[in-house]
């Protein structure tokens, strides 16, 4: 078991930045992978970036050039730097982790970020 604790969301102008994090119970480094998802209102939740216990990383198509996740395993957190934002950018960001070798899906509760136009 692990507790995924999500912080760093807020309000934001559009082109503004803002640096989430997800701080996990116990060590990242046995999660085969960690990422970040979001949801806006009315819509499904959608990948936004993965990061793999390798340090291989993985975006969606319309995050590439402006979000970057990394992640500190001495600090059991994953980080989601995201610059240039949009207002369609805005939604809640949700931290998961995958375990390793059997594959539980692990969420945190989810910080709201808000970009104003």
């Amino acid at each position: 078991q692990v507790q995924l604790v999500e912080s760093g969301g807020g309000l934001v102008q559009a082109g503004g930045s803002l640096r989430l994090s997800c701080a996990a119970s116990r060590s990242i480094f046995s999660m085969n992978y960690m990422g970040w998802y979001r949801q806006a209102p009315g819509k499904q939740r959608e990948l936004v970036a993965t990061i793999t216990s390798g340090g291989n990383t993985n975006y969606a198509d319309s995050m590439k050039g402006r979000f970057t996740i990394s992640r500190d395993n001495a600090k059991n957190t994953v980080y989601l730097q995201m610059n240039n934002l949009k207002p369609e950018d805005t939604a809640v960001y949700y931290c998961n982790a995958v375990s390793k070798p059997v594959p539980y899906d692990y969420w945190g509760q989810g910080t709201q970020v808000t970009v104003s136009s």
